[in-house]
């Protein structure tokens, strides 16, 4: 692996790689598949293939030395990424797959489609009607689901014909598992079908993960079996509560109620929109492609995700009778169904695909940020611009926040931020001057009075956002401030509340919430942070110094400037204490050198 230069295109990818669970596929230059392998975490797991050497007979070398490229996609958890892969394999048959890894089949639950359904799982997929959930990649976990159920709701497990006629006829008799209770008798009538069809039907709540009114029910059964004191009993039923809240029942990216469909999803953007394809054949996702149409006019969303479709499909021969989307395309197909699903399986896989076009439109941004970092600061500048209601890109912001103790030692602190970045050469700090007490609105006002005024007086140029510390009242001193001093309008302020991140514009009492991942909310919270970090250091060194200070400058006829000077030269009040009186003459003079030994030492 040492003479091996990884390809430039194959670095910056793994660079970008998210954090999350999902599946890779490793491409030959030709552009085939050449290995598909899952992931808990993508950037971890990617970038081992290039980060180590590996001593397994040279198969992975050979396979890293193959990479051309990468693609990716996120899902949910590593059951998914498993389930996915597992499809993918089996779609693709990549080549060093064959070498390094195991294809198997997955477990499902099924109701079966009969008078007195049973529930057992299986491996085999049939479209005889029945219901099948999964699959599972557990198989503790299934037999752990069938015995649930079973226990709960007394469900037959014999493989006889229940008809109508057959039950009439008195044809059976009731079996062993009748009389230890763990069949309520249905072979022989003593259970109606109506009262069995109602179990199902909350079975099949629970495989779809809607469980709470089960949770509920046996958290009733187990108060009476406590109650009772039948505690061995409330114990097992507390392990099933357990069992039941730890269950997932089925996976996002395989559903056997979804076939032979293709998802496709678009995201809109200025200059560009990103689409996703999904298709989805017999429950299972087995391809995938995203891909960036660049806009020539004004196109819409919905004129592009047609263009889309129909490129896509044809490249990959797609024959489905259903597209499920997040907007409706301009244009129809004849013979094909679209739907934009609100809830469900199909809902799920529109999500997933619209979750993964996020990822690529990042990916893509942070490809042109490594290549132009201007290009980074614009598209940060016009997020900002945007999310915060600005009308101009705001290149020059500056940050406000006031720091006191107990009322004593108020001070104010500036920070500032040219193109998205701190420039620490400009922050300021001020002492509160005419303030007294605790007011943080006074004290707001004052430090922005005399940050403009000044930077008025010498022609400076003002920032193009103005950001306060603080919710309404420390906004509303700030624009008061700068109404008074005439610049009020011409740039814009607004303030920042620390519990909820909340945004406060002037004049609006509701408060705007941005999103927390995105980048204008960590800009400003850079922005506060460092404000804070700058104005309590400040605070900190003026008590400090007022503090170590205040026993010099008690001394009669001894002033603050003096303390300091010796201070100074000495670094502490004990050396101060034990000089000579040729050593302070020499800081100070001889006259204050005199009154400095003389109260040290006139008790002596």
């Amino acid at each position: 692996m040492a003479t091996f230069k990884i390809p430039e295109q194959v670095s910056t990818i793994v660079s970008l790689l998210p954090d999350d669970p999902g599946i890779y596929q490793f491409f030959n230059k030709e552009g085939t598949i050449i290995y598909v392998g899952k992931a808990k975490n993508l950037k971890k797991r990617v970038s081992s293939y290039f980060n180590k050497e590996h001593h397994d007979s040279g198969k992975t070398e050979i396979l890293v030395r193959h990479i051309s490229d990468i693609r990716y996609m996120v899902v949910e958890t590593e059951e998914d990424a498993l389930l996915l892969e597992n499809s993918l394999i089996k779609k693709h048959q990549p080549k060093y797959n064959v070498l390094l890894k195991d294809d198997k089949t997955f477990p499902w639950i099924i109701i079966r489609k009969e008078r007195f359904p049973r529930i057992y799982y299986t491996r085999k997929l049939v479209r005889d009607g029945s219901a099948y959930f999964g699959p599972y990649t557990n198989m503790k976990m299934v037999y752990a689901i069938i015995e649930l159920v079973n226990g709960i709701f007394k469900l037959r497990n014999c493989n006889l014909v229940l008809s109508e006629e057959n039950i009439s006829k008195g044809k059976f008799r009731v079996c062993l598992e009748y009389h230890i209770g763990n069949c309520l008798g249905p072979c022989e009538g003593f259970q109606r079908e109506d009262e069995y069809n109602e179990s199902i039907r909350q079975i099949r709540e629970v495989l779809k993960g809607n469980i709470q009114s089960v949770i509920s029910y046996l958290e009733e059964l187990m108060m009476r079996h406590a109650q009772a004191l039948e505690f061995e009993k409330a114990h097992g039923i507390k392990e099933r509560i357990a069992l039941l809240e730890q269950y997932r029942s089925k996976s996002v990216v395989v559903s056997p109620t979804v076939h032979n469909v293709d998802v496709f999803t678009i995201v809109d953007r200025d200059k560009s929109a990103f689409v996703n394809f999904l298709h989805i054949s017999n429950g299972s996702i087995i391809q995938t492609h995203t891909a960036e149409l660049k806009k020539k006019l004004s196109e819409s969303a919905e004129e592009l995700l047609s263009i889309a479709i129909s490129d896509i499909r044809i490249r990959y021969a797609s024959q489905s009778k259903e597209i499920i989307t997040n907007i409706e395309p301009q244009e129809e197909i004849p013979g094909v169904a679209y739907s934009i699903p609100k809830i469900g399986d199909k809902k799920h896989l529109v999500s997933l695909s619209v979750k993964n076009l996020m990822y690529y439109i990042r990916e893509q941004e942070l490809k042109h940020d490594k290549l132009d970092p201007s290009h980074r600061v614009d598209r940060l500048m016009n997020q900002m611009m945007k999310d915060l209601r600005l009308t101009e890109q705001p290149r020059h912001i500056e940050c406000f926040d006031n720091s006191n103790f107990q009322g004593s030692f108020p001070v104010g602190a500036m920070s500032v931020f040219r193109d998205g970045r701190a420039a620490k050469s400009e922050y300021r700090h001020f002492n509160i001057k005419t303030v007294t007490g605790p007011d943080d609105f006074a004290s707001m006002e004052e430090v922005l009075t005399r940050r403009y005024s000044r930077l008025l007086e010498e022609g400076g140029s003002l920032p193009q956002l103005i950001i306060v510390d603080g919710g309404k009242g420390q906004l509303g001193a700030a624009v008061k401030a700068l109404d008074a001093l005439g610049i009020y309008g011409k740039t814009a302020v607004i303030g920042i509340a620390k519990k909820l991140e909340e945004i406060y514009f002037p004049g609006d009492s509701v408060p705007v919430y941005l999103d927390k991942k995105g980048e204008t909310l960590r800009i400003i919270q850079q922005l506060r942070d460092e404000v804070h970090r700058f104005g309590i250091t400040h605070h900190r060194n003026r008590r400090s110094k007022q503090f170590t200070g205040s026993e010099l400058a008690t001394i009669k006829g001894i002033g603050e400037t003096t303390a300091m000077d010796l201070l100074r030269h000495f670094k502490s009040v004990k050396k101060v204490r034990e000089a000579e009186m040729e050593e302070l003459i020499k800081v100070v003079g001889n006259a204050k050198a005199k009154l400095v030994f003389d109260h040290y030492h006139s008790e002596e």
